[in-house]
């Protein structure tokens, strides 16, 4: 497939770098000019493997994606999940051997941007470099929040701290307003996310309606009691770094 610069892929990238500090004119340019080459890819398809070694980065267009790891005897677990306009693998740009496969969850469109044009761009724009640091440290924050969620948070605690950090991601990429937001993912993947079984999870999705805290239905999140949800699960936000994101 044709590598070459695509309007539609910059203007995603500039809005997610410009989200996180104002870029310059000559910045802009620079990533309008990166070679890129777009997949539309069916839901549950890997886009990276286990132990591979690519030669580019992904950007999510459109649809989304997890990263995850599956055991010897078959068992899954979810490392994340990513929406359009995150690049699910960025330190591949420096750590050449993937540890973790990447696949999308619902049909997806990504971009594949060379490494060596995406190294190219950093040695010449230090300050696109910066952003692209700064996006791999809130990285390493969200993983910690999960890290506390498996290990010391209760299922109900769990489910309402990912609802709540899925719906400010989401929002904060203009993709969910007034509490409601897309969800297209199973029980079955909640639980592989949060170490959970899906029975266990369907028991927290049902106490979670009784109590009036959320709507969920035809992959659609409503968070009916945002105050007591993020309450429950001891939401704070401070590791996401929304407040300090370009206007």
């Amino acid at each position: 497939m044709l590598i070459a610069p695509n309007p539609r892929v910059a203007a995603t990238l500039i809005r997610k770098l410009g989200s996180v500090a104002p870029l310059t004119d000559e910045q802009c340019q620079a990533i309008e000019r990166l070679p890129v080459r777009t997949h539309t890819l069916a839901a549950h398809h890997d886009i990276m493997r286990d132990g591979d070694r690519p030669a580019h980065c992904c950007l999510m267009l459109d649809g989304w994606a997890c990263r995850y790891k599956v055991l010897g005897d078959g068992r899954r677990q979810i490392l994340s999940f990513h929406i359009p306009g995150d690049i699910p693998d960025l330190q591949t740009l420096h750590i050449p051997t993937m540890d973790y496969s990447l696949a999308s969850m619902t049909k997806a469109t990504v971009a594949f941007i060379p490494h060596d044009s995406l190294s190219d761009l950093v040695s010449r724009h230090p300050g696109v470099g910066a952003i692209l640091w700064r996006e791999t440290l809130i990285d390493a924050a969200i993983f910690r929040a999960w890290m506390i969620g498996t290990g010391r948070r209760s299922a109900f605690e769990q489910v309402a701290h990912l609802f709540c950090e899925v719906y400010l991601k989401l929002q904060a990429a203009g993709l969910a307003d007034h509490y409601r937001c897309p969800l297209p993912i199973t029980q079955i993947d909640l639980a592989d996310a949060l170490g959970l079984t899906s029975v266990h999870v369907n028991r927290v999705l049902k106490e979670m309606r009784s109590r009036a805290l959320i709507t969920l239905r035809e992959h659609t999140l409503v968070i009916e009691a945002w105050d007591e949800l993020s309450r429950i699960a001891e939401f704070d936000p401070t590791y996401l770094q929304l407040e300090d994101r370009a206007a």
